[in-house]
């Protein structure tokens, strides 16, 4: 009962916030037209560059990204690992330390920085680049209502007059505004409705040590729930996680719940522990900003999840614009079941030799700490790809304004679906030379399931946590 009061406070609190602080972000109908025209339904540029794309120089057309037809017939069911739709493909030149400068100018600063840091392994491999993002007929249609009724409220820290899509296909407004609507793309960007993962994490030392941390992860995104509509999110939550550590034994058991709202000023983000040792189950209120969590050894930051999530509250956004750049793209080779973790993590950084970098246009988005905010990170620089709004690539700075951190998702299109989402996050120190790996499933079974049925919301509650638990 206390926890539904304070759901229904907040809300209330959301409204009266949302009353008198809108910032308006809807395009004209006109406008909103181009994304069945000259834009693409996510509202990405739908003509390529007119450049030769077996060069490495080439942004493709969009025609429509992976179809239910491109789907390699090797693939069979649900939670298989996804056999690879471009194996074919063959790198075109790879970027080293030796030639790295010539193409600096459509590489990320922090992509940059892995060269000098590690100029003997390191390299990017370039590939055709395949527009292969795709998503479902209902969240196109849904992007594209949202075009002219989404608007920020709460001085840019919520969302008001969007469901199911992208809430701001179209950035408009003023350049700060902008920078925050391509930040709540990301955030909102579709990636399913329902779907369960058993998944490792390694914080790879210096030395190239590791210790796997195994959980099961289930995350049900609300916002995208296609039986639903606006109403469902009075309570301001826009999706539930839950995960269950599996091992090592000494923190098998353990558990987090988190349910993440979409105005954070009005309500943080509610997060629960439990501890399979005292059997209780806790309210974890600082999950959240530079909080560091604790299975990346200090290498990863609670907002850090996802390369960038959580209220933008703390920085000034701007805008740099939209760029060509080489970032991971159609990484199906990384968490193939072929390649094994003692393979693949190797000192200092992914084995190169199962990454595949392609060109594609992304927006980039510069954030700076707010005088008399407290962050680790002082500066981040995002590099969001225009066709997905997932960002690929983040630099993050410290407090003395030097590059310090670096963080790369290494997209894919999950084709059952379908969506572009992550194949393996990793996060990168450059001063102590080590790195996180989030989300590793080689050597499991299955890989991401979106199949199973979608719980209720009572499933994703404090005492169901509890229940589980014991």
């Amino acid at each position: 009962m206390l926890f539904k009061k304070a759901i229904l406070a907040g809300t209330a609190l959301a409204l009266a916030l949302g009353t008198a602080t809108v910032t308006h972000a809807k395009v004209s109908a006109d406008q909103a037209k181009e994304l069945k025209g000259v834009l693409t339904p996510f509202g990405a540029l739908r003509a390529g560059n007119g450049k030769d794309v077996a060069k490495g120089e080439g942004i493709p057309e969009w025609t429509g990204g992976i179809t239910k037809a491109q789907i390699p017939a090797s693939y069979k069911k649900a939670g298989q690992h996804h056999p690879d739709p471009f194996a074919a493909d063959k790198p075109i030149f790879t970027i080293t330390a030796q030639n790295y400068k010539q193409y600096a100018d459509k590489l990320p600063k922090g992509v940059q920085a892995m060269f000098a840091t590690y100029p003997d392994t390191f390299k990017v491999p370039v590939y055709p680049s395949r527009r292969s993002h795709s998503a479902p007929d209902w969240v196109n249609e849904n992007t594209f209502r949202n075009a002219t009724n989404g608007v920020m409220i709460a001085g840019g820290n919520g969302l008001d007059g969007v469901y199911g899509g992208i809430p701001f296909p179209i950035p408009s407004g003023s350049n700060e505004e902008q920078a925050l609507q391509v930040v709540w793309n990301h955030t909102m960007r579709w990636r399913g409705v329902f779907v369960v993962r058993r998944a490792a994490e390694v914080a790879v030392q210096r030395n190239g040590d590791y210790s796997l941390v195994v959980s099961q992860q289930e995350v049900y995104f609300r916002y995208y729930n296609p039986k639903g509509s606006p109403k469902d999110l009075a309570d301001n939550v826009s999706f539930y996680y839950l995960a269950f550590t599996k091992s090592p034994p000494r923190l098998a058991g353990g558990a987090v719940l988190v349910h993440e709202t979409i105005d954070q000023k009005a309500l943080p983000r509610q997060a629960w522990g439990y501890n399979a040792g005292q059997r209780r189950v806790r309210r974890a209120p600082n999950l959240a900003y530079d909080t560091p969590i604790a299975a990346a050894d200090g290498l990863r930051t609670a907002d850090d999840t996802d390369i960038y999530n959580g209220s933008p509250d703390r920085y000034d956004w701007k805008l740099i614009g939209k760029k060509e750049m080489y970032i991971p793209y159609n990484n199906f080779k990384i968490d193939s079941p072929d390649i094994k973790y003692k393979d693949l993590l190797t000192k200092g950084h992914p084995n190169p030799a199962y990454t595949r970098y392609e060109l594609h246009r992304v927006w980039v988005v510069e954030a700076t700490l707010k005088p008399g905010a407290r962050h680790l990170y002082t500066k981040r620089t995002f590099y969001i790809d225009e066709d997905s709004w997932g960002i690929a690539v983040a630099d993050q700075y410290d407090n003395r304004g030097e590059l310090w951190r670096v963080s790369k998702a290494f997209l894919k299109n999950y084709y059952e679906v379908p969506t572009t989402w992550s194949a393996l996050d990793v996060f990168h120190d450059l001063r102590s030379k080590r790195y996180h790996a989030q989300y590793l499933d080689n050597e499991e079974d299955t890989t991401l399931d979106f199949s199973q049925a979608v719980p209720g919301d009572a499933y994703f509650s404090p005492a169901a946590l509890r229940r589980r638990g014991r």
